[in-house]
């Protein structure tokens, strides 16, 4: 089953070791169910069991409906109304690398592009063309992807009508069993794939490969990257990858789910005339072997990529079986869950204190059909791996070794419980797209899908029966630490001949727990916050906004509220506070420890009558509650925001206005965010892309301190009085503006505002100009950097002045038309004609909190012998949007994707929170919103011309190029 709550192995990322702050959350006293729900019953298989709960006694989600054609391929669809008028189609091929031989390398991706490309009801590009008429975005509504498994197509269809669905399928079924495979189509479409493989960060991709081939050893999984060689790519030919095809890309194995706002007997009508005809090519191919860990095989390896951080992956790896996917295997998987929870938690307990490891954590996986495997992630404080990993797996053995307590594991259980219950309330909003992507998932691994009050009552059963004990848990937590081998690889930042040989004995090195005994922890109520004083009087009340109905209410203390209660998202509350002035109140000339706020602001705690209460205490304070804690800084403010219930939004307003009212300044957290950012800095120098992330934004506001990024003596010199000096100032800083958006009554809304934001002591407001922003001087030559990474990367980077500021919000909206057709444009000459680069952009930036600062920018991957070659055509295509007004329907396909995707965005609350945030202070940001639709949609071609003569100036773009040090 998919249960919701399963631990996954993801790509490693030093940011993501990180626990973001109130991820981790306490449970209260008992974990009885909240409310009684029916005991769920086993079902038995019989002739109407659908195809996905074959050999399962879990009751089949009924909300979906199942079939298998004659030709065998399989399908399930459903009706979801999430957002309004789309329709997510999902068509998965059972083909992915592992089932590639030697001389296939790299063909299911290919074979993915291809498809794309063209084939039978669409000649070579138009498939692209055909549904940005009907309001697909390139790229994010039509994508697709290649896994070691399986390929998957993917469409999301907004305002779907009957004759386009029809037209969607029959594109869909063509590209499935007649893709354009011509010689010319294969060495057109090379190209691109080759650049999206030389596009892929090298380092990283080095680091996976050699994980890979160390825990899959004797695996087909150790050497088969989907993305292929260049040797296999090169050597393709038309008949080689038509057999490839022809070999897999069968109706017996394909999948089809479709879940969108329209009768299902339609959606089933549509799987059935597009795809019965379809008829495999040949005998039908054996199923690939992925074998099974070896134990005779190396148990450790060692790289030296000096850009990448000291770190450690160790894995325990067991066969992958497949089984029946009952109640039991799920209860019984959840008691692992439940034990590797509590190791995590104590993990992270032990990093937050400062020990030897700046983050660690163990994840359970099913890899690929090749491997079940729990896998451990350390990244060491500073290069002592060595220390760092004595250190986890001593947690480990002390998590075999002694049972957890029975605390620790109610508050696992609350936690996953409010977790599950917040799921059931808010199924009703579940998107489409996310509904169809999950059972396909699901699929790959051979899981059932359930909905989430069937998950619950899975959950609630064990309970019942009493799976989470103190020995049933440390027995499930000594089963996931065996199997088959035992494997770790570690990279260092130098090489080191010595480090295979220590590594291997570290692994052998016999380490026993402390079998320390482990105390309960007390229960933190929200009484221990500081108190914030009467609640706040009303002044002011009136509508902000008409369509939607947004209110406005004001208080005494000069803070404001913009209120939307509103059932879209059931069970879901926005809150959003805005405070100070965010980028406004930095300084221009200096650099400051902004830059770690992110890591270190939430973590470092709040200042209570009775103490401190940090990381660990805020955990247990929210535990069991849907209540979060973020910060950011936007243009104009900086922001506390938090997603809840109406039921929590009190506690959670109270939580917020705690930090702002009475910071307080651990220094560990600080610490910690210092040694994150060191050991992921040099990173930042070896791509193309990291060099741009790092140093693009600083040139494009001409070495404004406020976007420049820290260098590594910045991050060095990061204190904790240093971080205090500098943020506790802004902290206190008005004016305050509360956004609450989402499922809960007006006057409750009010009434916890009031008693939270409304109480604090009245802020003062800084009404000085905001400082200008400037953009960088014309430049005859691009700017040049240089990167250390792949010698045949390079990125390009050209940039024309806009404007700033919510006076033009109009003409900002019609310069996302102008970027649209650009960015097409582009796509087109440099991707699918050129194969220079795989995913080129245009993107159009108008900040509304800024008085400038605006840009149309043009930026891609390319050969580093081709950054001219990118700089010209940028040029040559913006001297033609100039030159020749753009044809009405290239017009109409640019503008409708962004009609529709601003259409789907709006039936969510986070759309109009971004709408109508600051309004408060700057109004005319609400008399804009009603004629977002009709600007865009009013755009002429005329206009269009008009604006790419005002900005896109020739003496006004500055460039940049990041290209390979000179080794």
């Amino acid at each position: 089953m998919a249960f919701p709550f399963r631990l996954v192995t993801g790509a490693f990322s030093t940011l993501a070791l990180i626990a973001a702050p109130l991820a981790a959350q306490t449970p209260p006293a008992s974990p009885a169910p909240s409310r009684q729900l029916p005991p769920l019953e086993p079902v038995a298989q019989g002739p109407d069991t659908p195809w996905l709960f074959k050999g399962s006694d879990i009751p089949p989600d009924r909300s979906w409906t199942y079939g298998v054609l004659s030709n065998g391929l399989k399908y399930a669809v459903r009706k979801n109304g999430v957002p309004p008028g789309q329709i997510a189609i999902r068509v998965a091929i059972g083909a992915g690398s592992l089932m590639e031989t030697d001389s296939e390398r790299g063909f299911a991706h290919l074979i993915e592009h291809l498809s794309f490309r063209g084939s039978a009801y669409v000649p070579d590009g138009e498939s692209k063309r055909v549904w940005q008429r009907l309001g697909v975005t390139f790229g994010s509504d039509s994508n697709a992807s290649t896994s070691f498994t399986q390929t998957v197509y993917k469409l999301d269809l907004p305002s779907a009508t009957p004759a386009g669905l029809d037209e969607s399928m029959k594109i869909l079924s063509g590209m499935m069993t007649e893709p354009t495979l011509s010689q010319a189509a294969l060495d057109a479409e090379r190209p691109v794939v080759l650049s999206e493989q030389r596009e892929q960060p090298g380092p990283q991709v080095r680091l996976g490969d050699a994980t890979r081939a160390l825990f899959f050893a004797g695996q087909p999984l150790a050497d088969r990257s989907p993305i292929g060689n260049v040797e296999t790519l090169q050597a393709a030919t038309a008949a080689s990858v038509k057999a490839f095809h022809d070999r897999w890309y069968r109706p017996d194995r394909a999948i089809i789910v479709i879940a969108g706002d329209a009768d299902p007997a339609i959606l089933e009508a549509m799987v059935k005339k597009h795809f019965s005809a379809w008829t495999g090519t040949g005998p039908a191919p054996a199923e690939p072997k992925f074998g099974s860990p070896k134990a005779n095989e190396p148990v450790a390896a060692t790289v030296s990529e000096p850009t990448i951080p000291t770190l450690l992956q160790m894995a325990v790896l067991r066969p992958w079986t497949v089984g029946d996917d009952t109640i039991l295997f799920n209860q019984e998987r959840m008691v692992d869950q439940i034990g590797l929870r509590i190791l995590n938690r104590r993990l992270e307990s032990r990093a937050r204190s400062g020990g030897s490891f700046i983050s660690a954590g163990a994840n359970l996986d099913d890899v690929s059909r090749s491997a079940n495997i729990t896998q451990v992630s350390i990244l060491p404080l500073g290069d002592d791996w060595a220390a760092a990993l004595r250190d986890v797996r001593q947690a480990i053995a002390d998590a075999i070794s002694t049972p957890p307590t029975q605390a620790e594991i109610d508050r696992e259980v609350a936690e996953i419980r409010a977790g599950m219950e917040n799921e059931v309330r808010t199924a009703p909003v579940t998107a489409g797209a996310l509904l169809a992507d999950n059972l396909i998932a699901a699929t790959d691994i051979r899981e059932t899908v359930a909905g989430p009050e069937t998950s619950l009552r899975i959950f609630e059963g064990a309970v019942t029966k009493k799976f989470f004990t103190p020995a049933r848990v440390q027995a499930a937590t000594k089963k996931v630490f065996e199997g088959t081998a035992t494997r770790a690889l570690v990279n260092t930042r130098t090489p080191d001949p010595t480090t295979l040989a220590k590594l291997t004995a570290a692994l052998n090195e016999k380490v026993t727990g402390t079998n320390a005994k482990r105390s309960g922890q007390a229960a933190i109520g929200f009484d221990r916050l500081p108190s914030l004083g009467k609640p706040g009087t009303i002044t002011t009340r009136s509508m902000a906004l008409a369509d939607p109905p947004v209110e406005r209410v004001d208080f005494a203390n000069g803070s404001s509220l913009l209120l939307f209660p509103n059932e879209s998202e059931t069970g879901k509350v926005y809150v959003r506070v805005r405070f100070g002035r965010g980028l406004n109140a930095l300084p221009t000339d200096r650099r400051t420890p902004a830059f770690a706020a992110d890591l270190a602001l939430v973590a470092s705690g709040i200042q209570t009558p009775k103490g401190v209460l940090g990381q660990e205490e805020l955990d247990r304070l929210t535990g069991g509650r849907q209540i979060g804690l973020s910060f950011g800084i936007d243009d104009d403010a900086f922001i506390m925001a938090g997603t809840t219930t109406a039921a929590d939004l009190t506690d959670q307003l109270k939580l917020i206005a705690a930090k702002l009212q009475s910071p307080a300044w651990d220094p560990k957290p600080v610490a910690r965010a210092r040694a994150v950012m060191l050991a992921s800095y040099d990173a930042l120098g070896a791509s193309p892309d990291g060099v741009m992330g790092r140093d693009l934004e600083g040139l494009l506001h001409a070495g404004d301190a406020r976007w420049v990024s820290p260098d590594r003596k910045d991050i060095e010199a990061l204190t904790p009085a240093s971080f205090k000096a500098f943020w506790a100032p802004l902290l206190a800083t008005g004016p305050v503006e509360v956004q609450v958006f989402g499922d809960v009554t007006q006057q409750a809304a009010i009434d916890a505002v009031a008693a939270t934001i409304g109480a604090m002591a009245k802020r003062t407001a800084d009404t000085s100009p905001p400082p200008p922003v400037r953009f960088p001087a014309h430049v005859a030559q691009p700017v040049t950097r240089t990167h250390s990474g792949q010698p045949n990367q390079a990125a390009a980077a050209i940039a024309w002045p806009t404007g700033g500021g919510s006076a033009g919000l109009t003409e900002s909206r019609k310069l996302e038309v102008l970027a649209a057709v650009f960015r097409d444009r582009l796509l087109d000459r440099l991707r699918s004609q050129a194969g220079v680069s795989y995913s080129p952009n245009v993107d159009n930036n108008w900040p509304v909190g800024l008085p400038g600062g605006g840009r149309i920018m043009a930026i891609g991957m390319v050969p580093p012998d081709r950054t001219g070659f990118f700089f010209d055509l940028a040029r040559e295509l913006a001297a033609d949007l100039v030159k020749t007004p753009v044809p009405a329907d290239e017009l109409d396909r640019a503008k409708l994707p962004v009609i529709q995707l601003i259409a789907r965005m709006s039936s969510g609350n986070m759309f109009w929170m971004n709408q109508t945030q600051g309004g408060t202070r700057d109004p005319a940001r609400l008399a804009a919103i009603p004629g977002i639709i009709n600007d865009i949609r009013g755009t002429t071609p005329e206009e269009l011309q008009a604006l790419a003569a005002k900005y896109l100036v020739p003496s006004k773009d500055w460039s940049m190029a990041v290209v390979p040090e000179k080794k």
